[in-house]
């Protein structure tokens, strides 16, 4: 079930072509993405200190991230991310088509 709110995060796609897809993701407090889940293996790099949050199989994770902060997911994970503070949330994510 993904998290209740009424405001969204802004995506914006910086680059794309046949190997990648470069998406910078911005969040009000509060804000999500909305229940979605990849088709490509992606990375992610955190670009402000805030505090996400992200939903996976109905289990809640909350956690401090840091400016340089970095993670890789499969594809195919279900899931929703919250920014759970105070401050913006952004972070680049980056997917990986082939």
């Amino acid at each position: 079930m993904p998290f209740e709110c009424n405001i969204p995060a802004v995506a914006t796609v910086l680059a794309e072509d046949e190997k990648a897809k470069i998406t910078r993701w911005d969040f009000e407090p509060g804000a999500t993405t909305g229940w979605h889940e990849h088709g490509m293996d992606y990375a992610v790099v955190i670009m402000s200190d805030a505090v996400m949050a992200y939903e996976v199989d109905g289990v809640v994770t909350e956690k401090e991230v840091r400016t340089g902060d970095s993670y890789i997911r499969p594809k195919g994970v279900k899931h929703d991310v919250k920014n759970a503070g105070t401050t913006k949330l952004s972070f680049i994510e980056i997917e990986m088509k082939r």
